[in-house]
């Protein structure tokens, strides 16, 4: 008898705990419908106070760019990084008390749709409200692509920036498939549909197609810091637009950054520029949802064992897709 008792009450336990579970799923799915629905209208974020400012001087809204610029669903807030850079920009925009956006950025670069997205979001804030990219450890490629939409750039001595350069990789594994006797086969509606296929090498046509849309990006991106920093496109492709990294100092010998100094110089520049010199300091914090308490609870249950051989990328590029990245994060 006592161990049926034991047995029922396992059962009943575990009913109750798939019943939470079912609850807890079916709660995100109709928040997230209701998210769906109201897509377009951005909702209001916490203010978390970083430096109290006098009580009519308006407030500086610290917004972070950090890591790789990707689109994917990865974001602490539950959404992708680039909707949730958006949304707070948009958000500082309509507040009339945020004077001024000071960008956080830590960031090598990445996508390069996303890091265009996230400079054209910019440029409208810019446009009606100063905006600061303050660098700390990396502002390079698409990090730096983004920065050029604000309306000044700080630098520390240390930050590694520049990196004007566009890189698509592939992978080929014919040799690999020929070791083990695997061959693939491909059917195609036209002779570019499978051009980055590592299956095979790539043909002198493929090879150039694909290098004309490399420096067609390159392009734009060479245009966009030329624009932004008032310099000559053609100087930049001769000189630094080779994909070099710089350092912030050489950064500013070069013209791509305005000043050298810390995040609270930044926070200074904003207040100039903004004209509120006793201006506050804020950021922004994602309110709770039941898609970050599941997301948590995902992170929470996940675990695995790492081998760690001395080289630990925290990021790899995928086949096809063009990146604004060093050369040193193309895994």
């Amino acid at each position: 008898m006592k161990k049926t008792g034991c047995a029922l009450l396992v059962v009943f336990l575990a009913l109750c705990a798939s019943m939470f579970v079912n609850f807890i799923l079916v709660a995100a799915l109709g928040v997230g419908e209701a998210e769906s629905a109201t897509i377009n209208k951005i909702p209001p974020l916490e203010q978390i106070v970083i430096e109290e400012g006098a009580k009519d001087a308006g407030k500086i809204a610290v917004i972070p760019v950090r890591g790789v610029i990707h689109a994917n669903d990865e974001s602490e807030w539950g959404t992708s990084m680039v909707d949730d850079i958006t949304k707070a920009l948009r958000t500082a925009a309509e507040d009339e008390n945020i004077k001024a956006v000071v960008l956080a950025v830590d960031s090598p670069g990445g996508e390069v749709t996303a890091s265009d997205i996230l400079w054209h979001e910019i440029k409208k804030v810019s446009a009606v409200k100063p905006v600061v990219s303050a660098m700390s450890s990396m502002g390079a490629s698409g990090a730096y692509y983004l920065s050029c939409g604000a309306n000044w750039i700080v630098a520390n001595d240390t930050t590694f920036t520049g990196s004007i350069g566009v890189i698509i990789q592939t992978l080929n594994y014919e040799g690999l498939f020929q070791k083990v006797g695997l061959d693939a086969v491909v059917f195609k509606s036209g002779k570019f549909k499978d051009m980055l296929s590592g299956s095979r090498p790539m043909t002198p046509e493929e090879k150039a197609y694909v290098e004309g849309m490399v420096q067609q990006t390159y392009g734009r991106f060479l245009d966009i810091v030329a624009n932004a920093r008032n310099l000559s496109a053609g100087d930049l492709r001769e000189g630094l637009a080779d994909g070099r990294v710089l350092t912030g100092r050489d950064a500013k010998e070069a013209g791509l950054v305005d000043q050298i100094g810390y995040m609270e110089d930044a926070f200074d520049k904003a207040r100039e520029l903004a004209k509120t010199p006793e201006a506050g300091v804020i950021r922004y914090e994602p309110q709770m949802s039941f898609r970050r308490i599941l997301r948590w609870l995902g992170m929470g249950a996940k675990s695995q064992v790492e081998l760690n051989l001395g080289v630990t990328p925290s990021f790899r590029m995928q086949p096809g897709r063009a990146y604004l990245l060093p050369e040193f994060y193309a895994w």
